[in-house]
């Protein structure tokens, strides 16, 4: 037990009003309490603490500033301490829970001392309110169990090295990335996740970082290749940040996968170079038909022309009507030849994309259709449609085949109605910042013949007519819209009922990829 503090024998008025001003002012609280608990005097801070005026709480157990169980055990914490002498935080201090006068709980820190005076003893408290730094190192553990929870929980690999090389963190993407568990990739040098020749060179690439400060993926990020622990090579995205704590710096490595991007980019650079094959080879099959077919069928015209006005007087009824259909024949091959040429140009002749107001292509259709509107009495129906990127040539065309269609499949008796309407949708749900993530849906509904829905694969194919020799035409007019569709990020297909109608459902991207 130390010795008792003497107060001194004698203090001036000076001293003592210093003393009192010390007290007063300081931020901790002090409390003085007798052998019983017995408030005797509280400073302002204490009060404020506690939430209290002085005068309530001086003459009070000190017992009335504490929660359960230490409210109902205190005066046994006394009595122990008079009988025994050990005290739990008599000159020792430690961290405890206070309550207010609300009732709310709050941590300090209290240290007590003993003095003993000339006729009593009494015991001084001083309590440090710690309830913001609790607060700050509560908010503290819920960020880093937030941010070891994100790094834990995160689809891409996470993993922190040294400036040696040295892996200090590997978060469990990571490691199932590599096929390792985590325990055998800490402590080891990143490069052993390295194929050659970076797993010999990496050293090499630290070194010279910190040597020259020249950045080759630092910031940056770029595509590598892992090796994972069974051998594989595998592609990688890999971002690197650099942190400089507070005597040392440590890189973390973000790691995406990109096996999957990898392959469907060979996949689409091998089916780009087939079909810029196969449209070399459709374009020499153009050409072929415009030059060396046609040169025999304009003979066959030529010569069959000469027939029926040089020779008609020498030739039988028959004869004649097998001049008629030859050339009819011819007429019919030509218009052939010339739809393929069509067919063949939507894509080996096509123009850039441009800003295309589809109203204005619709009403530049329906002027070139009037004559054909008129004499068959059609109505057409419409809603105001919107403004894309496409080829306003092939757009036209579009409206073209697709409108003279409804009207050449119309019904025998009643009236001829073709609506068109658009609407814009999109392909993936709140995805609108790519080029094609935005469509343009356009319907061309009429009510003729209709078709069965279980032909509807076969439309849309080069030369397929389902009606035969009853209705004119080549059977390629909707593979041109299929064809047109599929240019401008789209397709089309169609729903139908056999005497009822038909509606054509085209899909258009808004916005395309520059060329």
């Amino acid at each position: 037990m130390e010795e008792p503090l003497q107060p001194p024998r004698q203090m001036n008025l000076d001293d003592q009003a210093r003393l009192k001003a010390i007290i007063d002012t300081a931020i901790d609280g002090i409390i003085t309490i007798d052998q019983r608990g017995i408030i005797e005097t509280v400073n302002p801070a204490a009060a404020r603490i506690f939430g209290y005026a002085p005068e309530e709480v001086i003459g009070q157990n000190i017992k009335i500033l504490m929660p359960e169980p230490d409210k109902s055990r205190h005066d046994g914490y006394l009595e122990n301490y008079h009988r025994t002498g050990e005290g739990q935080i008599i000159g020792k201090g430690r961290e405890v829970v206070g309550m207010r006068k609300d009732g709310s709980l709050f941590p300090f820190l209290l240290s007590i001392s003993e003095v003993k005076l000339q006729d009593k003893v009494i015991y001084t408290g001083i309590v440090h309110d710690i309830s913001q730094q609790k607060k700050a190192e509560q908010s503290q553990r819920e960020s880093e169990n937030k941010i070891k929870s994100i790094i834990q929980a995160a689809v891409d690999g996470i993993i922190t090295i040294d400036d040696r090389g040295i892996m200090e963190m590997v978060n469990p993407s990571a490691a199932r990335l590599f096929g390792y568990q985590e325990e055998e990739l800490l402590g080891k040098n990143i490069s052993v996740l390295m194929p050659e020749p970076d797993h010999s060179r990496h050293d090499g690439y630290i070194e010279n970082y910190h040597r020259t400060g020249q950045r080759k993926i630092i910031g940056i990020g770029r595509e590598v290749s892992g090796l994972k622990k069974d051998g594989t090579v595998f592609p990688l995205y890999l971002s690197i940040s650099e942190v400089q704590l507070t005597n040392r710096k440590v890189y973390t490595g973000f790691i995406h996968d990109i096996t999957q991007q990898k392959v469907s980019e060979e996949r689409l650079r091998r089916y780009a170079a087939e079909l810029e094959r196969s449209n070399g080879e459709l374009q020499d099959f153009a050409y072929v038909s415009s030059h060396d077919l046609q040169e025999p069928l304009r003979k066959i015209q030529a010569f069959g022309d000469r027939l029926k006005t040089k020779e008609q007087a020498n030739l039988s009824g028959q004869g004649q009507d097998y001049v008629d259909r030859m050339l009819n024949a011819a007429v019919r091959m030509q218009n052939l030849i010339n739809d393929l040429l069509t067919f063949s140009r939507v894509t080996t002749k096509s123009k850039p994309f441009e800003e295309v107001d589809l109203n204005a292509v619709l009403n530049g259709v329906l002027s070139d259709l009037e004559i054909t509107i008129e004499q068959t009495k059609t109505v057409i129906e419409r809603t105001p449609l919107p403004t894309i990127e496409a080829e306003p040539t092939q757009m036209r065309q579009l409206f073209q085949n697709l409108i003279s269609n409804a009207i050449k499949f119309r019904k025998d008796s009643g009236t001829p109605v073709v609506r068109i309407a658009a609407r814009n949708v999109q392909r993936t749900a709140h995805l609108t910042s790519t080029p094609g993530d935005e469509h343009v849906e356009i319907e061309v509904a009429d009510n003729g013949i209709g078709f069965d829905e279980k032909y509807l694969d076969r439309i849309f194919n080069i030369f397929q007519r389902l009606e035969g020799q009853k209705y004119e035409g080549s059977g390629i007019g909707l593979a041109i819209c299929r064809k047109i569709a599929i240019r401008h990020g789209g397709d089309i297909t169609a729903r139908s009922t056999p005497g009822v109608g038909t509606t054509f459902i085209i899909s258009l991207a808004t916005r395309h990829l520059q060329e």
